[in-house]
């Protein structure tokens, strides 16, 4: 397989106390955030036997830009499990606040939980990766469904190549939709981009398909679709992906580096080549309007290099650290000159 040298190409993108009052939103009230009880009342037996009974539900919910959402609370007392979103009215007529048993039980709970899962954070981030996963592995005694706990751990096996059992932890994290949600999004970058880098590629377009199958068409995910594509040495699915990226955002500069390199080193599928020079024109047209809107000048120039010219491959080669592979070395200086040539924040851009 050919490598990737220089800054032509960048890495993987990143871009993934109880108040609970019922008056009116946001009509002088504190947003609601505690515990609240359901009760349902069920027949048990039949004929003679049957008999009454009332079950009782303890759910978190919180409210939050208008939004309330409820989750239910698990065995060990913690919110756990996925949340859905009910109305105020809901709230009103359906739950009753349990401040007491927030306070008391439930909220002590949660926030020692937070506190072993950013112990094991820093221990992870220190390189202690045993006493990592120790204290990963409390977490998740406690709620075994916990985004934040099975990304770290997952995080933790795969930096000490230990793939058997982080593919264990990417099993149960593809059933949890909230790993893909906004909050985690960071955590899930980094997840997808350690299971190409651990060469486990069936998992991470698993991993990819399944975002894109909750959140929907995002450049991002396409480019990192693309880069797992280039490893697998699938370049007609690695153009198409670049191509769904560049339809999104044109003026993309980390894929249009990654479209000239492929060009460049005759990657490009024959069938595909035509396709490719006109997505560059595009492209070109795209980043130099971008430029002109950035900089308010009509006549700015357009920041896509030449192909042809190469130069700064080398030094950028020459900077990187040695014993990475050459498409690590480029991937930090080339962040740093598509910041330049954009005039606004690169990609944030992963060894």
């Amino acid at each position: 397989m050919a490598e990737l040298t220089g800054q032509e190409i960048q890495g993987d993108r990143k871009e993934q106390g109880a108040k609970a009052g019922h008056s009116e939103a946001g009509k002088g009230r504190e947003p609601i955030k505690g515990i609240f009880s359901t009760q349902e009342v069920k027949k048990v037996g039949a004929g003679t036997t049957v008999r009454k009974t009332v079950q009782k539900a303890f759910w978190f919910v919180e409210e939050s830009d208008g939004s309330i959402m409820i989750q239910p609370l698990n065995a060990n007392y913690v919110p756990s499990g996925p949340k859905r979103t009910v109305t105020l009215e809901d709230v009103i007529e359906k739950f009753q606040p349990e401040p007491e048993f927030y306070v008391q039980t439930v909220f002590p709970k949660m926030k020692e939980l937070n506190k072993t899962i950013a112990r094991a954070d820093r221990h992870r981030q220190r390189g202690e990766g045993f006493s990592a996963e120790f204290e990963y592995g409390n977490a998740l005694k406690v709620d075994e469904e916990n985004v934040r706990a099975n990304f770290g751990l997952g995080l933790t096996y795969l930096d000490r190549g230990e793939t058997d059992k982080a593919d264990n932890i990417f099993e149960r994290l593809v059933k949890l939709e909230a790993a893909f949600d906004e909050e985690h999004k960071h955590l899930f970058n980094e997840f997808g981009i350690n299971l190409r880098k651990n060469k486990m590629h069936t998992q991470a377009m698993d991993y990819y398909a399944k975002a894109l199958e909750l959140s929907g068409e995002d450049e991002n995910l396409f480019y990192n679709i693309a880069r797992v594509c280039l490893d697998k040495q699938d370049y007609a699915a690695c153009v198409d992906y670049l191509f769904r990226c560049l339809a999104l955002n044109p003026a993309l500069d980390a894929a249009v580096k990654f479209l000239m390199w492929l060009k460049q080193k005759e990657l490009v599928p024959r069938d595909k080549a035509a396709d490719v020079d006109a997505q560059l024109v595009k492209c070109a047209q795209a980043i130099k309007a971008r430029k002109a809107q950035d900089e308010g000048a009509s006549g700015a120039e357009a920041t896509v290099q030449d192909p042809e010219q190469g130069n700064a491959h080398a030094d950028a080669d020459a900077a990187a650290k040695p014993g990475k592979s050459a498409a690590e070395k480029g991937e930090a200086q080339a962040g740093q000159e598509a910041e330049k040539k954009a005039g606004k924040s690169a990609p944030i851009i992963i060894d």
